[in-house]
């Protein structure tokens, strides 16, 4: 990780020193945190919502309704410009890395298992019938740094590409894939790309204080055990056909926890890939997605993703199945397989359409990072087939 350079001598002893608190803490908090979760995350959680809510308008949106704010565009084009920077100043042409999610745990086969007899008010889409689709599912650290894995800021993600989905797609990129993402925090870092346009030293801007969103994304980060003992969310909404919308998320079936080696004293760099390496030597490693529609437009909203979709309005219920058969994948070539794709999540299915401006904005700053990677690295793009072989 390069030292902090945001021009001020403060900011960067800032920088430096809650860097260092969150180190050693994460080397602890595997001894406190289960008993936190169970007595104190979801109240604390409930609070904080509560309190953001009362600061947000109620605008009397419908449900599934989008509605555009002025300047997307032109925050949208500060992203851009920021990830490319960022991505320029850290690798060199033929090494180049992804601006987000960048450190690759792993990527493995499995299989995507949708549920028969769904209630009607789910069988939209991929979700109309029971039937199972290959997929290629990428394990991944947050970014924009390849870090040892207790220096990361402590939350993991998920990429879902499914193949042989039939029906034309939202960009003609790929043809027959539909990707799916999350994030293991139930919300998304900032509210919108506005915010998203402000990130450094976000959280701590008097001005326009985050300090609710800080809290949030506090209650969930933490020293990870294995990319399979964590849930992931989608943090943003989608169609779930004609005039509904929803999320979704990924819950591991197993309660089992990897114990984390040498702690207090530092793991291994990459003890995350280890962990699932050992675990798919095992057996099968299987996730339930569960899928909460949106009741209500106000509290369940579809422009700002810092907000928790209650349960208490919507329970998450189970739609499908993520199977990940027994395997062997840290081979280089497969690990090197992973800078090949690209995941957007406007490879999807009209019925699956994302929702809200911070996925209006995924569609062209994705397609922007993924292309200068690709064109960078003199890799072009691959659709996957779900038939690749490697040594």
């Amino acid at each position: 990780m390069p030292p902090p350079n945001t021009g001020s001598a403060l900011l960067n002893w800032i920088s430096n020193f809650s860097t260092f608190l969150m180190h050693v803490e994460r080397r602890f908090d595997p001894w406190i945190r289960p008993t936190f979760d169970a007595l104190l995350r979801d109240r604390i959680a409930r609070w904080t919502t509560a309190l953001i809510n009362l600061q947000r308008r109620n605008e009397g949106l419908k449900i599934a309704e989008e509605k555009l704010f002025p300047g997307e565009e032109k925050y949208l084009d500060s992203i851009i410009s920021s990830f490319e920077k960022q991505m320029r100043l850290l690798w060199k042409p033929g090494g180049f890395e992804r601006g987000g999610n960048t450190k690759t745990h792993g990527i493995v086969r499995g299989e995507y298992i949708v549920h028969d007899n769904l209630a009607p008010q789910f069988r939209h889409g991929i979700y109309a019938k029971g039937q199972t689709f290959p997929a290629w599912v990428r394990f991944s650290g947050p970014g924009p740094y390849i870090t040892p894995d207790i220096d990361d800021v402590g939350f993991m993600s998920i990429s879902i590409k499914l193949m042989g989905v039939p029906g034309p797609k939202l960009i003609e990129e790929e043809k027959f894939t539909l990707d799916m993402f999350g994030v293991s925090t139930p919300t998304f870092v900032t509210p919108d790309t506005k915010a998203n346009a402000q990130l450094q030293f976000y959280f701590l801007n008097f001005k326009r204080s985050h300090v609710l969103d800080l809290i949030m994304q506090s209650l969930w980060v933490k020293t990870q055990s294995s990319p399979f003992e964590a849930p992931y969310f989608s943090c943003v909404p989608y169609l779930l056909g004609e005039g509904q919308a929803m999320q979704y998320s990924v819950w591991p079936k197993t309660k089992k926890r990897t114990p984390i080696p040498r702690l207090p004293f530092r793991p291994p760099d990459d003890y995350l890939r280890k962990a699932m390496v050992a675990s798919l030597a095992k057996g099968d490693v299987e996730f339930d997605i569960r899928m909460q529609r949106q009741t209500d437009s106000h509290l369940m909203p579809i422009e700002n993703n810092a907000v928790l979709w209650p349960e208490k309005l919507s329970p998450r219920v189970s739609v499908a199945t993520l199977r990940l058969p027994k395997q062997k994948f840290d081979s280089p070539a497969q690990i090197a397989f992973a800078k090949q794709l690209s995941y957007n999540p406007w490879h999807t299915i009209a019925e699956h359409r994302p929702l809200g401006n911070q996925s209006r904005a995924r569609r062209r700053m994705y397609l922007a990072l993924s292309g200068l990677r690709h064109s960078m690295n003199e890799i072009p793009h691959y659709e996957p087939t779900g038939n690749e072989v490697f040594d």
